[in-house]
């Protein structure tokens, strides 16, 4: 892996991290302006909690050395996660404004995906 890789890997990790990380909090704590946006987009306020637990064992996931499957696990779930609130917002006729923050951190997912080092990826067995 090129340095140039590695530089990219981790800044667009660690913005993950901290998206997902402080996402998970705010939806955790039940702040006000994220149950209005579930009761705007029709979810029920339970479905916060499931989500915020998600994406905190997630971080996790993804910053602890070794166990790739469960990275890839994590990768996954951020990229249903994120791509969920974008159809979420498109079908409630949201303002762009709204996108903003899952576009960017399904953007994040992709990349730090894409260029994760060859320790963090499963193997394969048939190569």
């Amino acid at each position: 892996m090129t340095k140039r890789n590695k530089i990219i890997y981790w800044i667009a990790t660690a913005w993950l991290a901290l998206g997902m990380l402080s996402s998970g909090i705010v939806q955790l704590l039940h702040i006000q302006k994220e149950t209005d946006m579930m009761a705007h987009l029709g979810y029920p306020l339970y479905f916060l909690s499931i989500l915020g637990i998600w994406k905190l064992l997630g971080v996790v996931s993804l910053l602890i050395p070794k166990v790739p499957l469960l990275k890839e696990w994590a990768y996954a779930g951020f990229f249903f996660t994120v791509t969920g609130a974008l159809f979420s917002h498109a079908v409630c006729h949201d303002e762009a404004k709204e996108f903003f923050g899952p576009t960017l951190l399904l953007l994040l997912t992709v990349v730090s995906w894409y260029f994760r080092p060859v320790a963090r990826k499963t193997v394969s067995v048939n190569q």
